[in-house]
């Protein structure tokens, strides 16, 4: 059965308390934040680890009086360029991590262009959000044509332009992503969000995972390492990568999915938080935009299996793979696979998916779950 996890924002509600007694407040605050905590749920071990690094990605405003959960946006650099000539690049190249992304999304927020942003979608009238990435900029159009092209699926956007409907009745979480991806050009990708996570759970274990990889990932000084780490690493045959034999009772918490492109060559990466052999069910972590519009961004999946069967591939089609994918805007061209399972088992004959094991993060695993 999955999991059910506490809110991670249950903190927010004690903000409102107006005329509860300070000592009673603090007392309510502290059985929050114990009752938020990742080891209530997931232990003291990889998976509490790894889920700290998940909730990192998280952030709550309360925006034109709603309370939104901001979630870290996918960034991933040369997606949508292909039809201008001028490109843009994501703030980090896609491979920031959130103590350096979250002071200039909070920026961002507290814009004067962002305010406007709210002001316009709670204005009541009903009007489509066009987006111009490379400017870094968004238009508002009340034009009856345009909304009722959108209405009736014709849509007009382009990848570097997006069109979105909105209905007037104030933001909404997905707005908040679509102007920090179109306009703020910030967020993580795949394969940085990855590195990020397994870079907490190395710190954790007193593992500078960085420096421990610089030489192999080449890294020249004084540039942050992560800005060398991509999903082709993670598929490379460096000796620092283990492939894993993907049955389900050989996965461990940190080990790293790979999805393969039509080319042959990795185009998306995961990581693995948790495998409950008891349950039936892997628990898995990434960041992407072909998802449902509220989960765009850093999300949580899973796959389900029966605990009878662990030793089954997860290429099997009996899986469970709950993670639909859908384009990143309504209306846009959607992925060709209805699941991350179909994703996974694509390309088959170019050797489909496949679980590969950072090495210096062997012994790290090790220590970590002795200390739980």
């Amino acid at each position: 059965m999955r999991p059910r996890l506490p809110s991670l924002f249950l903190v927010f509600f004690s903000l409102s308390r107006a005329g509860v007694p300070a000592q009673e407040e603090s007392a309510e605050t502290a059985n929050l934040v114990a009752f938020q905590d990742p080891a209530r749920i997931w232990g003291s071990g990889p998976e509490g680890i790894i889920e700290e690094a998940y909730r990192l990605c998280f952030k709550t405003r309360i925006l034109d009086g709603k309370v939104i959960t901001i979630r870290m946006p996918f960034a991933q650099n040369n997606e949508r360029d292909k039809l201008v000539d001028q490109g843009w690049e994501f703030l980090g190249g896609g491979k920031g991590d959130p103590a350096f992304l979250w002071p200039i999304i909070e920026g961002i927020i507290d814009s004067s262009d962002f305010k406007t942003y709210v002001r316009t979608l709670g204005d009541g009238r009903e009007q489509v959000i066009i987006f111009d990435i490379p400017g870094q900029s968004w238009t508002s159009s009340r034009d009856l044509f345009d909304i009722a092209r959108m209405k009736a699926g014709a849509y007009r956007g382009l990848p570097h332009r997006p069109y979105v409907l909105v209905s007037g009745r104030g933001i909404e979480d997905a707005d908040v992503y679509n102007y920090l991806y179109c306009v703020g050009l910030v967020g993580m990708d795949c394969s940085g969000f990855v590195w990020h996570v397994l870079s907490y759970v190395a710190r954790a274990g007193g593992l500078d995972l960085g420096q421990s990889l610089s030489r192999t990932l080449g890294v020249r000084g004084g540039i942050d390492p992560s800005r060398y780490v991509g999903t082709a690493f993670y598929n490379s045959n460096s000796s620092q990568i283990i492939a894993v034999e993907d049955t389900i009772s050989r996965l461990c918490p940190g080990d790293i999915l790979l999805f393969r492109g039509y080319d042959g060559e990795m185009s998306h990466s995961a990581v693995v938080q948790a495998v409950d052999l008891q349950s039936g069910f892997i628990r898995y972590l990434q960041c992407t935009d072909e998802a449902p519009l509220p989960e765009r961004g850093v999300h949580e999946s899973y796959i389900y299996f029966d605990p009878g069967k662990t030793d089954i591939s997860l290429s099997d089609p009996s899986l469970n793979w709950t993670q639909k994918r859908y384009a990143p805007f309504p209306g846009e061209t959607g992925s060709p696979f209805s699941d991350d399972g179909e994703r996974y088992r694509a390309y088959a004959e170019l050797g489909g998916g496949r679980v590969v094991r950072l090495r210096p993060l062997v012994p790290v695993m090790e220590k970590l779950n002795k200390e739980r």
